[in-house]
């Protein structure tokens, strides 16, 4: 017998029908047993059969590259396993290929001619040919192997398809002896949202046969290219004929060598000895490969395919692609670069993508980042905010450590306060000096001596405090900062009305007949220092006690910096021990107001009323200055008013005695002091 018998092969047979034109011719040989295969290689037959003892065939120019590779693995393999004794020893098998024009009528008349053994049409009639048939391979379009898996069902004949496009029965139950020789069309709907997105392609177009597997085709990848941010420019349906046409595939397929097919399509891993060897998984699908292509349209409408790379082990449990741009196989005109599929521009690094309302997803605008907030990828979707330790950049695409800051000695607002600081006590030191070598003159002796020293040693006292102030906080400098501050003054403020009271007790007791000479010495003004500064020493004892100030660090108040500062703890306690002194200053203030018009012997008062006014100016400006300040610089503005409320202290009590004392010593007499007292009266 020849090695193949050609296609409209007639026998005597009485139930031989005349066929038109368009019937199902076959390509057949004859063996123990049958693989058939359904094909459509549209100009094969007029050839005469394949000998492989002989030259190869040369292609026919009408057929396709694929299809000719496809029959050629199909009876490649089928003489390859007659031709190895140890594959089916005194088994021969053989093949009955079937051209269908990817038509369902002439499909229905192969497979009616295949299950009868002739082309009589009639099943369970065997006339003619062989009809020991072990499986049918093909590749058609889902409603062709639909069609095909439920003739071949009745017969329990294994059917295998190896169509990309085909989409059969997955209910096992229904279609139970079909086998699919393909990846699900799901894995490879997240290798194609996979590969869009990394290289970037938003925007795209979907061409799918105009069939029910292209209608499901669009309606399953549609919801995945929408979530992924991947917009649908063009959806358009062909004639199944036109898209294979359009883009054929080069791919071999493989066959299979074992009599009870069933078992063994349900356990098989590895199954030929090509260098391609075809391997199930675990689950019994196929982790196929594939070339990825990347079709450009020119705007004179012609099409170039750029290879760019593959994609790996396609399986329902995952999928890998993989990008060699070396080895991509450029047209001359694109000079190696990618081309682009995108609406619009990236948003780059520090901007964020904003969908106008009623665009698609992918035709967006870009906007900078909001101040605080960074991007560090292209087209992100929104910003996000640095570590609180962090800020972002100038180009808000990546976040930087912060500077850690504090009022340091070393730089230039510290330099200043410093020096101011050390002069202001130098000269409280100096008008000390002075009131301690000119003691026994009648301008010392007339303001009370005591409450004059005690007054400048606690000036002396808060010009130093400042120092707790300026640089890094500490465990120990957080504890006294406040506290040691608040005593000193509520002592300075307590000696001020103490001197005060006493020019106004000094001028009453002059009166004929009043009793306030009793009340004058030195015994009321220490308990008016003592008494007033105790409450102050209870109020920072309780601070202390229950909630004290400690080294903090402030991440918020300045953008790019960290500031060392001391919490105050309890911020009730330190307005409770402001207001207190406040208190101090506005009683002392309004004694000193009233006593104002008082004799010129005692004329202090207007000197007090005078400090005061300032100290309680100061001290009032303080509060919003200091709420509104941020970072090192509220520490700046609490050793300023400091500083200034003291030196107003120092400078409208002491300076004027200090000038008469050294300059004008004919002032300071007896005489002197007792004649303007008269002509006060």
């Amino acid at each position: 017998m020849p090695h193949g018998v050609y296609g409209n092969l007639k026998t005597k047979c009485p139930l031989n029908l005349i066929k038109d034109q368009h019937e199902a011719l076959s390509y057949y040989r004859p063996g123990n047993f049958l693989i058939s295969g359904i094909v459509s290689p549209k100009y094969f037959f007029g050839k005469l059969p394949y000998n492989f003892s002989q030259t190869p065939l040369t292609r026919d120019k009408g057929l396709s590259a694929s299809r000719y590779w496809r029959i050629l693995s199909f009876l490649f393999t089928i003489q390859e396993i007659n031709s190895d004794p140890r594959i089916l020893p005194n088994i021969t098998l053989g093949y009955n290929l079937y051209e269908n024009h990817l038509d369902e009528r002439i499909t229905s008349d192969a497979m009616l001619d295949l299950l009868a053994g002739v082309e009589s049409n009639i099943p369970n009639y065997n006339c003619g040919k062989q009809n020991n048939l072990l499986a049918v391979l093909e590749g058609g379009n889902s409603a062709i192997s639909k069609q095909i898996s439920s003739i071949l069902g009745i017969y329990k004949i294994p059917q295998i398809n190896f169509a990309f496009m085909a989409q059969v029965l997955e209910d096992k139950t229904q279609s139970p002896f079909v086998y699919r020789m393909v990846p699900k069309e799901e894995a490879q709907y997240r290798g194609i949202v996979k590969l869009l997105l990394h290289f970037g392609w938003t925007w795209i177009g979907l061409l799918a046969p105009d069939n029910d597997a292209g209608g499901r085709f669009v309606s399953d990848l549609t919801p995945l290219l929408i979530g992924s941010g991947i917009c649908i420019a063009l959806s358009k349906r062909f004639p199944e004929k036109d898209l294979i046409k359009m883009f054929s595939s080069n791919e071999p397929y493989g066959t299979w060598r074992q009599v009870d097919l069933h078992p063994f399509l349900r356990e098989i891993q590895c199954s030929n000895t090509s260098m391609g060897r075809l391997c199930l998984d675990e689950n019994g699908e196929l982790p196929a490969g594939f070339d990825i292509d990347n079709w450009v349209m020119y705007p004179n409408g012609s099409c170039v395919r750029v290879k760019i790379g593959s994609l790996e082990r396609v399986t329902s449990a995952g999928l890998k692609f993989t990008i060699n741009p070396e080895a991509i196989e450029w047209p001359k005109q694109f000079n190696k670069t990618v081309p682009r599929s995108r609406c619009t521009e990236s948003c780059h690094p520090g901007y964020a993508k904003v969908v106008q309302e009623g665009d698609p997803v992918c035709c967006y605008s870009c906007v900078p980042c909001a101040e605080g907030t960074i991007s560090t990828q292209e087209d992100a979707d929104h910003c996000t905010k640095c570590p609180e330790d962090h800020h972002p950049n100038k180009d808000q695409d990546q976040c930087i450590p912060k500077i850690i800051t504090f009022l340091a000695y070393e730089e230039s607002l510290g330099i200043l306060l410093v020096s101011v600081a050390l002069f202001l006590s130098l000269t409280t030191i100096f008008v000390l000096g002075i009131f301690i070598k000119y003691m026994k003159t009648p301008i010392v002796k007339a303001n009370n001596q005591d409450l004059s020293y005690i007054l400048l040693i606690s000036l002396l006292l808060s010009f130093l405090s400042s120092f707790l102030f300026i640089g890094q906080p500490g465990k120990v400098t957080c504890l006294l900062q406040q506290a040691a501050f608040s005593i000193i003054f509520s002592v300075a403020v307590s000696s001020v009305l103490a001197k005060t009271i006493t020019v106004v007790l000094a001028f009453l007791a002059t009166k004929p007949g009043n009793t306030m000479r009793r009340w004058l010495g030195k015994s009321l003004a220490n308990s008016i220092v003592i008494s007033c500064s105790s409450v102050q020493m209870v109020i920072c004892t309780t601070w202390l006690g229950i909630s004290p100030p400690f080294p903090d660090s402030d991440t918020r108040s300045q953008p790019r910096e960290i500031t060392l500062q001391c919490n105050e703890g309890s911020v009730a306690m330190f307005y409770a021990a402001l207001g207190y002194m406040g208190f101090l200053a506005a009683i002392c203030f309004t004694v000193a107001f009233l006593a104002r018009k008082l004799p010129g012997a005692f004329n202090e008062a207007k000197l007090i009323s005078f400090s005061m006014l300032v100290f309680c100016s100061v001290w009032v400006s303080f509060v919003p200055t200091y709420l509104c300040t941020k970072g090192k610089y509220m520490v700046a503005v609490q050793i300023f008013s400091i500083l200034a409320s003291s030196a107003g202290l120092l400078g409208c009590i002491f300076l004027p005695k200090c000038y008469i004392i050294i300059l004008r010593p004919d002032l300071n007499t007896k005489e002197h002091l007792t004649a303007k007292a008269k002509a006060g009266t």
